[in-house]
């Protein structure tokens, strides 16, 4: 969940887990302190109430009055946290026991109540009070306590006349009291009980005051940066954040709102700035458009110029021949003499007349072509049947040529929208190029295929004389031409490539020098319906 990737819950986990560690630590620590105090205290309770027993039963035993001493202990040993109360003479012996089974019983010296005097053969009563109680479980398996408090032999007691004990024996034996340490750790429970309370309540007390601290100064604060950030981020550069404490936080959002007013600031000014440039832009745009226009139509007029001054020698040469021999003609018959005899040479000059005029009229037809005027209609035609017509009208070129046909078209018709007579004078253009390339024979090979679905390809390979790299870059240039003059126009390949964007394809040449030359033409088989609405 979003909540416990949140900042405030890492911070009040992590103060969580350092108050608990030190809580946890502290109360165990204490517990310990307090149970060690405690049984400190039980066992210098004991080893008084051992001494104050031994001091009651000192006067009785310094008068060897038994039934007294007897009868003092077994009072004393009514007491509810005393379980037993035995006398043991220095050999070991219960001389006497609140429990009566006991009396006579000799005790190992090994035993707890032995062992914290007797070392091996010698007997060594130790200095610290609190080695003289020892703690073990009883018969019936809960703990007790046992205090032992050794009977000196004092001077009151060897100088009596009713003692025989020697001067130089120092203990006489042994009182030990067996105290019962059930409600002493059942106190103690209770004492650990309420210490982990008390730590628990003071974990939960500093959690819940931490919570609400980080929630109020460390929460709130944060989600009010968070969105003044979105604000920022959204574009609202008016946005403040309301935050008016001297921590850390509040400079940081003073900073934050000083930071907001400079981009605001800053943002106007680029405002400003992109205004002005895009005003200047305008400005300059408007300047270039009309030098662009001016210098367009510079090129126009020259181009203008260019094509009227290649007309012009285009038609010239040929229009020069009609007249001349027209005026001929006209000079042989005003004679009215032999017409008879100069009939063959007066047809051989109609003819030149005749294909001199024909010259004129490919010359302007070839310029409709060029300049894009529809000469014809766009309609679904078999484009095999248009390749088959060309073929037939160039059959005797090929022959006198010497050049072979080679034809690889699909059987099935191929169906293209196209202008059947531009195509056709399209590929007649492209097959006289090859045979022509060809002077001393060769192969023509026309190709159809399928590109796919929407599109066929038509290549014209032949095996001639190639065009070379410098030339290729200009063959599509209108009045560009290889031949001699008089005998091209150089608005052959440049008609073809007119009528291959018109009917929006491409075409491609590849050439070699010597190795003949391929014009690959791509055409759609339908026209985009805008671009058919622009032609």
């Amino acid at each position: 969940m979003k909540v416990f990737h949140s900042l405030t819950f890492k911070l009040f986990l992590l103060i969580f887990v350092i108050v608990f560690g030190v809580t946890v630590i502290s109360s165990i620590l204490i517990v310990r302190w307090q149970l060690s105090q405690y049984m400190s205290i039980v066992r210098k309770n004991a080893l008084m109430t051992s001494d104050l027993i031994k001091r009651a039963t000192h006067y009785s035993m310094l008068h060897n009055k038994r039934e007294d001493i007897y009868q003092i202990i077994n009072m004393l040993g009514k007491q509810s946290e005393i379980e037993a109360i035995r006398i043991y003479n220095k050999q070991g012996e219960i001389t006497f026991s609140t429990i009566p089974t006991e009396v006579g019983k000799v005790v190992s010296m090994e035993s707890e109540a032995c062992n914290v005097c007797h070392i091996g053969d010698k007997i060594k009563v130790p200095a610290e009070s609190s080695q003289l109680t020892r703690v073990f479980h009883s018969r019936t398996g809960h703990e007790i306590l046992g205090a032992i408090n050794p009977i000196r032999n004092e001077e009151s007691c060897y100088t009596s006349d009713c003692h025989v004990h020697k001067k130089e024996q120092t203990i006489l034996g042994v009182f030990d009291v067996i105290f019962s340490l059930e409600s002493a750790k059942a106190n103690a429970v209770k004492l650990s009980m309420i210490q982990y309370a008390s730590g628990l309540f003071m974990l939960l007390a500093i959690s819940l005051l931490v919570f609400i601290f980080t929630l109020k100064f460390v929460n709130a604060p944060l989600r009010k940066l968070i969105q003044g950030t979105l604000e920022i981020m959204s574009g609202n550069l008016d946005h403040r954040i309301d935050i008016d404490t001297s921590d850390e936080i509040g400079t940081l959002a003073k900073s934050f709102n000083k930071m907001t007013e400079e981009l605001k600031r800053a943002h106007e000014e680029l405002l400003g700035w992109a205004k002005l440039l895009e005003q200047k832009v305008n400005e300059k745009t408007a300047e270039l458009q009309r030098a662009y226009a001016y210098m367009v139509h510079i090129e126009k007029m020259a181009s203008l110029g260019k094509l009227a001054a290649t007309v012009a020698h285009e038609l010239n040469n040929p229009l020069e021949g009609i007249l001349t021999y027209a005026k001929l003609l006209k000079r042989r018959l005003e004679n009215n003499s032999k017409i008879e005899e100069e009939r063959d040479e007066i047809l051989s000059e109609l003819s030149i007349i005749i294909d001199e005029t024909s010259r004129c009229g490919n010359i302007v037809k070839n310029l409709l072509l060029f300049s894009k005027q529809r000469v014809g209609e766009f309609k679904d035609e078999d484009i095999g049947q248009i390749i088959k017509r060309s073929i037939a009208l160039i059959s005797h070129h090929l022959e006198m040529n010497n050049v072979r046909l080679e034809l690889d078209m699909p059987e099935h018709p191929v169906i293209v929208y196209c202008d059947a007579q531009q195509i056709e004078q399209m590929l007649l253009a492209m097959e006289i190029n090859a045979i022509e390339a060809m002077p001393e024979g060769g192969t023509l090979r026309i190709e159809l295929k399928e590109v796919n679905s929407d599109k066929i390809q038509v290549k014209v390979i032949d095996t001639g004389v190639g065009i070379p790299e410098n030339v290729l870059p200009h063959i599509f240039e209108p009045f560009f031409t290889t031949k001699k003059e008089g005998k091209g126009t150089g608005l052959g390949l440049a008609v073809v490539y007119g009528i291959v964007e018109r009917h929006g394809g491409q075409i491609s040449v590849e050439s070699k020098v010597n190795f003949g030359t391929t014009f690959t033409i791509v055409l759609p088989k339908k026209l985009n319906p805008e671009y058919e609405r622009e032609i």
